[in-house]
C-alpha cells in the first residue's frame, strides 16, 4: 500500500492505494489562510503538521496501515517558509497568491539571467522574489534565515528529518536553472542567498528520506517506510491523471485555473507568461498556463449572491452562445498571458435585463475566456494538445466543461468517479520510490464520457474572447 498527501491551500489531503492502484481510503483536513493586509496571503506552517496528523489518523481509522510501503508529497507551490538554525519557523509562510513582492518580482524579471536560467517570468508569487521582500521589510527576519523550504518540503522535514525538494516545484522559485534541473548559484547570489540555505535535490520518484520511527508508531506503519520526492501539486495532478508524455494535456478548474500540457523537451518561452518548469518525473518538462481565479471566481460570486455555486450552475440549462455581459475574473491578479498582479475584476455591460443566471454565465465564460488565453500561449510555443482531460471541482459543471471545449475546440474527456489529483498522483509517487517502478504506472484514469465541443457556437465563443480581450485592455488603462 501507498500514501499520498496533498498540502493544498484550504485544506490537505491523504489518499490510500493499493499495489493494483486502487483507492483504499481517503481523508481530509481543512486549512485557512489568512489576509493580514491588501494582495497578502499567509499561513502558519504548524497548522500543516496539524492536518496532516489528523489526517492520517483518519486514514488509519479506515484501514489498517501496517502494510504501507511507500508515501508521496504534493503540495501547493511557491510558498516561502523560513527557518533559522534550527529548523524553527521565523514568520508566517508567504502563500502562491501573495502579490506583496510585485515591485521585487519586476526588478529580478529586468535582470535578463531570470529568465534565461529559468525559462519564466519572474512573477509576484514566486519564491524569491519574497525573500527580497522580508530582506527589505522584515531584515532582522532575512539575516536569521538558514533555510527556505516550500510547504510542501516543510512537511517533509516533520516527517523524514530531511530537507529535501524535488524538482517540479522547485522550478517555481525563480532559482532553478530548470535546463540543468539544479539550483543556480548566480540566481541565488541575485538575491542575497546561498546553495546552503536550499534543500537538497532529487527526482519526484526518487527516495527523499524515510519515515520518522516516532510518527511510524503514531500513525500504525511500519519502519522504513519510504517517502518520495513527489511533486507540485499541478505536477502531482499530471501524474494522478496520467499525463506525462507530449500531446497529453489536462485543464484544472480548482481555486486556480491550470492549463497543463507534459513535454520531452525544454521549450521556454517566459515572454508569453506560459510556466516552464521540470515535471516530477526524470528528464521531463511541462508547459503550464495559469489564471489565479477559476472556481475560486465561481465560488466568490456564491457567496455574494448567497446561492450554493452547484445551484447557480445547475440551473443554467444547455450551453449558450456568450452573453454581452462580460466578466474578467482578475479578482486577485492574473499570471498567464498577461503577467498582472495589480488588475482585478470587473463586470461589464450590465443593464436591466442582466439578472443572476446572466450574471453565472459571465462568471462561468470569463474564466472560459481565461483559459482560451492561455491555451493561445501554449500552443503558440508550439506545444501540442491531442488529448485534454479535465479535473477539480468545477469540472462537475457539463456547462462549464462543454464552453471550455468549445472554446477551444478541443473534445474533453472527464474521467470516472474518483480523486486522480494531486493526493493520488502523489501515491503514485510513492509508489515508484518505493518499488523502483517506472512512468508506465503513470497510466490515464478509465473515462467515463467525453464533452465535444458545441461546433454551432465555435465561432461565437471566438468573437466573445476577441471581445473579452479587449475589456482586458479597456481595464488595464484604468489602473
Amino acid at each position: 500500500m501507498f500514501i499520498g498527501l496533498d498540502l493544498g491551500t484550504s485544506g490537505i489531503k491523504a489518499v490510500l492505494i493499493d499495489d493494483a492502484q486502487r483507492i483504499l481510503a481517503e481523508a481530509t483536513q481543512p486549512l485557512v489562510a489568512v489576509r493580514p493586509a491588501p494582495g497578502w496571503s499567509e499561513q502558519e506552517p504548524a497548522s500543516w503538521l496539524d492536518a496532516a496528523d489528523a489526517a492520517m489518523k483518519k486514514l488509519g481509522a479506515q484501514v489498517p496501515l501496517s502494510q504501507v510501503r511507500g508515501i508521496g508529497l504534493s503540495g501547493q507551490m511557491h510558498g516561502a517558509t523560513l527557518l533559522d538554525a534550527d529548523d524553527a519557523v521565523l514568520r508566517p509562510c508567504i502563500l502562491w497568491n501573495d502579490t506583496r513582492a510585485a515591485a521585487e518580482a519586476a526588478a529580478l524579471d529586468a535582470d535578463p539571467q531570470f529568465r534565461a536560467l529559468t525559462g519564466n517570468i519572474v512573477f509576484a508569487g514566486f519564491t524569491a522574489p519574497k525573500l527580497v521582500w522580508v530582506a527589505r521589510h522584515e531584515p532582522d527576519v532575512f539575516a536569521r534565515v538558514a533555510r527556505v523550504l516550500l510547504p510542501k518540503d516543510y512537511l517533509r522535514l516533520w516527517l523524514t528529518g530531511a530537507a529535501v525538494a524535488e524538482m517540479s516545484d522547485a522550478a517555481g522559485t525563480s532559482w532553478l536553472d530548470v535546463a540543468k534541473r539544479d539550483w543556480s548559484d548566480d540566481l541565488l547570489a541575485a538575491t542575497g542567498m546561498t546553495r546552503a540555505q536550499m534543500p537538497h535535490l532529487v527526482e519526484g520518484s526518487d527516495v527523499s528520506g524515510y519515515l520518522r520511527d516516532k510518527l511510524a508508531s503514531r500513525w500504525g506503519l511500519p519502519k522504513g517506510v519510504v517517502v518520495a520526492g513527489g511533486g507540485g501539486d499541478n505536477a502531482a495532478s499530471a501524474v494522478g491523471v496520467g499525463v506525462v508524455k507530449a500531446g497529453d494535456a489536462f485543464v484544472s478548474l480548482g481555486t486556480s485555473g491550470v492549463l497543463f500540457a507534459a513535454s520531452d523537451a525544454y521549450q521556454p518561452d517566459p515572454a508569453s507568461a506560459v510556466h516552464t518548469f521540470c515535471h516530477a518525473l526524470p528528464d521531463t518538462w511541462h508547459q503550464m498556463g495559469v489564471i489565479l481565479a477559476a472556481a475560486d471566481a465561481l465560488n466568490w460570486f456564491a457567496g455574494v449572491a448567497a446561492v450554493p455555486a452547484a445551484t447557480l450552475t445547475g440551473g443554467l440549462g444547455s450551453l449558450q452562445a456568450p452573453g454581452r455581459t462580460v466578466f474578467l475574473p482578475y479578482l486577485g491578479g492574473e499570471r498567464t498571458p498577461h503577467n498582472d498582479a495589480n488588475i482585478r475584476g470587473s463586470f461589464l455591460h450590465l443593464d436591466h435585463g442582466t439578472d443572476r443566471a446572466a450574471l453565472t454565465r459571465a462568471v462561468l465564460e470569463g474564466v472560459t475566456h481565461a483559459v482560451r488565453d492561455s491555451f493561445d500561449a501554449l500552443t503558440a510555443t508550439g506545444t501540442r494538445i491531442n488529448r485534454l482531460i479535465a479535473v477539480g471541482g468545477g469540472s462537475k459543471s457539463d456547462y462549464w466543461v462543454q464552453a471550455i471545449a468549445t472554446s477551444l475546440d478541443i473534445a474533453i474527456e472527464l474521467p470516472v468517479a474518483g480523486d486522480f489529483g494531486g493526493a493520488f498522483g502523489a501515491a503514485r509517487l510513492g509508489m515508484m520510490a518505493a518499488t523502483g517502478a517506472g512512468v508506465e504506472i503513470a497510466t490515464a484514469p478509465e473515462i467515463a464520457r467525453t464533452i465535444e465541443p458545441d461546433t454551432a457556437l465555435t465561432g461565437a465563443f471566438a468573437a466573445a474572447h476577441a471581445s473579452y480581450r479587449a475589456s482586458y485592455d479597456a481595464l488595464k488603462g484604468l489602473t
